[in-house]
């Protein structure tokens, strides 16, 4: 039985390499070097150190009020280089099926990693974080299925619309670390903006799912016009 799910695996790995790798790398030869890729690829970078400095006051000797002046700019940081990417590509007129790729993956490397912190911290519930890590997955999935078949898939309003969500969800969470923080509100207060900002997670689940059955059908129209 394992060595039939063996050879069963690598001749599914044998067609993603054939159908699918084999079309990708050369788009990515020849359209990954520009600003706006580099924009891209510096959120995927900050993603991984804004979760690394929000947890070091349990590893290092230095203040959550430290931590929190440092998160703040580099959250926003990353949400202004998601505007930058798309503004020089279309500006330089750098808009490749390459960046229509890369830009949905750093966005959802950079959501699912702050996404995991804030979920680790109480503040996202867990089948919210659940519902959005496989939506995410399904539509990377989705999306490399569709290059196999020379389709594009890019943004979608839908899409936007839940990653504005995601956006404003995270940031209401650093908000409420502030008030705490730095004693800025009462705890009544800062309970009820917990549960304000648990409903934003929900609403943003909820979104990720229409999006995604907004792509699904999106891609399923393309296939039928080939």
């Amino acid at each position: 039985m394992s060595i039939y799910f063996g050879v069963a695996t690598t001749q599914m790995l044998a067609y993603f390499q054939k159908d699918v790798f084999d079309k990708l790398m050369p788009m990515i030869d020849t359209q990954i070097m520009n600003i706006a890729n580099f924009f891209t690829a510096t959120r995927m970078v900050a993603a991984p150190l804004f979760v690394i400095i929000y947890y070091l006051p349990n590893y290092v000797g230095i203040s959550q009020q430290t931590v929190l002046l440092i998160l703040v700019p580099l959250f926003i940081y990353m949400e202004f280089t998601d505007f930058l990417d798309g503004y020089y590509a279309r500006k330089l007129k750098q808009v490749s099926d390459f960046g229509k790729l890369f830009d949905p993956f750093a966005d959802v490397f950079a959501n699912l990693t702050i996404l995991l912190a804030f979920m680790l911290s109480g503040y996202v519930p867990l089948p919210v974080f659940i519902i959005i890590l496989y939506r995410e997955l399904n539509i990377l999935f989705l999306r490399m299925l569709a290059r196999g078949n020379g389709i594009t898939i890019g943004a979608k309003k839908g899409g936007k619309t839940k990653t504005v969500c995601y956006i404003l969800a995270e940031g209401f969470t650093l908000l409420i670390e502030l008030l705490i923080t730095f004693s800025f509100a009462e705890k009544s207060v800062t309970d009820t903006l917990i549960i304000i900002n648990k409903v934003l997670y929900w609403i943003a689940a909820l979104l990720s799912v229409g999006s995604f059955i907004d792509y699904l059908v999106s891609y399923r129209k393309s296939i039928r016009a080939l």
